[in-house]
């Protein structure tokens, strides 16, 4: 066991010497340690805040052995791998439920909730409230078989939860195309051709082999001239994982998706709320069911007209009726033919290495830090890359690995998520670390890995969870970063740094044609901003109605009725989309934010902290985009804070008010009218 590379309970994990056959002993061990430290902080006659310290360790150290095993079920999947996380999962969800429903731990965190150490620090008030709140969401007030119906609902939940990820990711892994006729792949991206040429020839074939990434598809959608190739991706695309997909039938999860509402519907219940939107709302901003559904409706009322406006325009300038996978086809023409501006065509202005001296450059400028590439660790992947945060003193406050480009074995998407979370505690300091991972296009042999201006925003949104991880100056884990942030608000900071990767001063760091060196041409440049608010009411339109199927599915789930899944998408499509799509069209069965990801009943928290981000960039841009009191103020009130402290309250510090949908309205190019 001491050659277990899951044991290091000190600095980074040793990612290339962690094998499945380490995973359950590593965590069986761990847990069993776990438990035996739990029974002794149990027993403690008189706790005091060192006492929450302890606890803090434990579960930190779970974190440490589990996280790396995690992350690497996402971006190297294997599966021996795979049937080790599965088969540890339901472990480390009995261990937590376990630690949340013991008596014993809640009686002292409620003896510490009035000591006077804890009342004259509003940091350690936050982390015990959170602490109680936590254990009541656990179950530790409910009976002895209710808490046990409970703590099985959890375990079946994350087992059910990680299934519908696999099955997803299989059956995108299981599709493929080939393709030797080369007026067939008339439009696609030169660089989509030279990766899909070079699959071809590894597998000993002539012309193309596309997968089904995300790059491709979406460059397919967007720049495919022969319009039933389109259709073959979109079919492919939103039949994944479903009775409509050219896989497996044992990948459909449509019979999972039903389970996994039924067990959060129960899960709600047991523990006194009506569904489990109400549940999932005790941890966020938003306070009642009835606040986040006028809040959506609110943004509908304020954009359907627009979206239906852009949609006729659209199909007029097609010249024919619009099916699902000629809107993004069709759009892009209009783009190109209203802004003279290809997002292909701007790509050799944006070479992934310039891209992120740009970003380094805006985070350094706005919070006084420095990036610089560190000592490459062990990684899991020889595309990984690792950087050092140092402040202005040229202390390490953290550090990020960067895995970014699309590959087998990985799952598709961007997101941000930790490795180690800070933690100072007896004399020492744990610094953060963060994965931040992509999936854009490779480079090749020809040219270094070129983006989209779209994935520029992508990895400005993503490295704004990073800092929101790495500049933390919370010492316990469970409120530090991210950690004890409300749902609906951890959004903010990536969506507020988005906005950097538009302005005219920022765009020249960002962008230089990797043949020429030369930065993006001003013409191009003002022509890219005039394009942000294109299509403005359909973006929004489509984000709500992912929102209002997500939320209405877990407010309105009843047990007794069948599968409401597609009813429930129907009667919301009915009310917000700007067109139809075609019967076979099974996008639940892909939604992996809200059945495999923590953003059930909250996805709604991409719109509500989009309001935040608009508002918070707005007082920049009235002092400037790069004024440092404004931005030391934004550091200080949210970035820095953490969960340490109600997130309304950091806001209304920063921008001296309560949030204004406005700001968002605006930035979208959508003018503001009375509700309806």
């Amino acid at each position: 066991m001491s050659d277990n590379p899951l044991l290091n309970d000190d600095g980074l994990p040793r990612f290339s010497a962690i094998r499945p056959e380490h995973v359950q002993p590593a965590l069986s061990a761990i847990l069993d340690q776990s438990r035996a430290e739990l029974a002794r902080l149990a027993a403690a006659d008189e706790p005091t805040f060192d006492w929450v310290i302890s606890l803090e360790r434990v579960k930190d150290r779970v974190h440490r052995t589990f996280g790396p095993v995690s992350h690497m079920n996402s971006v190297v999947n294997t599966p021996a791998l795979r049937q080790a996380y599965n088969h540890c999962l339901p472990l480390t969800t009995a261990f937590y439920t376990d630690l949340g429903q013991n008596e014993d731990l809640y009686q002292r965190y409620l003896s510490l909730a009035e000591a006077d150490v804890v009342k004259a620090d509003p940091v350690k008030a936050k982390l015990i409230g959170d602490a109680l709140r936590d254990f009541h969401l656990a179950g530790v007030a409910l009976g002895g078989p209710a808490k046990k119906s409970f703590k099985q609902v959890m375990q079946e939940l994350a087992s059910l939860q990680a299934r519908f990820e696999q099955n997803l990711m299989d059956a995108t892994e299981a599709f493929v195309y080939h393709e030797t006729d080369s007026e067939r792949v008339s439009g696609i991206p030169q660089i989509v051709l030279n990766r899909a040429a070079a699959k071809a020839q590894a597998d000993g074939l002539s012309g193309w082999l596309f997968s089904l990434d995300p790059p491709t598809y979406m460059d397919i959608m967007a720049h495919a001239d022969n319009r039933s190739l389109r259709e073959h991706f979109y079919r492919a695309w939103v039949t994944r994982a479903s009775d409509q997909g050219d896989h497996d039938a044992g990948l459909d999860n449509a019979p999972l998706m039903d389970q996994i509402l039924g067990l959060r519907h129960r899960a709600a219940g047991l523990l006194g709320f009506d569904n489990y939107a109400q549940l999932s709302l005790a941890t966020k901003m938003a306070g009642s069911v009835q606040e986040v559904m006028q809040f959506l409706g609110e943004l509908a009322d304020q954009s359907r007209a627009v979206a239906a406006a852009e949609f006729a325009e659209l199909t007029e300038f097609a010249g024919r009726t619009l099916a699902a996978w000629d809107v993004p086809y069709h759009a892009e023409k209009l783009k190109q033919d209203r802004f003279n501006l290809s997002e292909d065509a701007l790509r050799v202005y944006f070479p992934l290495a310039k891209v992120f001296d740009g970003l380094f450059r805006v985070a350094q400028q706005l919070f006084a830090i420095r990036i610089e590439a560190g000592a490459e660790p062990d990684t899991w992947h020889e595309d990984v890359h690792y950087f050092r945060v140092l402040n202005k003193h040229g202390s390490e406050i953290g550090a990020f690995f960067v895995d970014l480009y699309a590959r087998p074995n990985k799952r598709g998407g961007a997101w941000m998520d930790e490795c180690l979370v800070r933690f100072k505690a007896d004399g020492r300091l744990t610094n953060p670390v963060a994965y931040l991972v992509c999936n854009f296009n490779p480079p090749t042999a020809e040219h270094p890995s070129l983006l989209t201006h779209s994935d520029v925003v992508t990895l400005f949104h993503e490295f704004g969870h990073t800092l929101h991880h790495l500049l933390t100056e919370v010492d316990y884990p469970s409120i530090a970063g991210i950690n004890g942030v409300p749902w609906d608000a951890v959004e903010l900071p990536s969506q507020f740094l988005e906005n950097y990767a538009w302005l005219e001063d920022v765009v020249p760091w960002i962008s230089a044609h990797y043949e020429t060196g030369e930065p993006l041409p001003l013409e191009q440049l003002e022509r890219l901003q005039a394009s942000r608010t294109f299509h403005a009411g359909l973006k929004m339109v489509r984000q709500l109605e992912f929102a209002l199927f997500d939320f209405r599915l877990h407010a309105e789930f009843d047990p007794n009725a069948p599968s409401q899944v597609e009813a429930v998408l129907k009667t919301v499509r009915d009310r917000v989309a700007a067109y139809q799509v075609p019967a076979y069209n099974r996008f639940a069965n892909g939604f992996s934010h809200i059945f495999g990801g923590g953003y059930a009943a909250g996805y709604y928290s991409y719109k509500w902290a989009e309001v935040l981000a608009a508002d918070a960039f707005a007082a920049f841009q009235q002092s400037g985009c790069f004024d440092p009191d404004t931005a030391s103020r934004f550091l200080s009130a949210i970035l820095s804070r953490g969960g340490s402290r109600d997130i309304l309250d950091g806001f209304v510090e920063f921008r001296g008010r309560e949030p204004d949908l406005a700001p968002l309205l605006e930035q979208s190019g959508i003018r503001p009218g009375p509700a309806h």
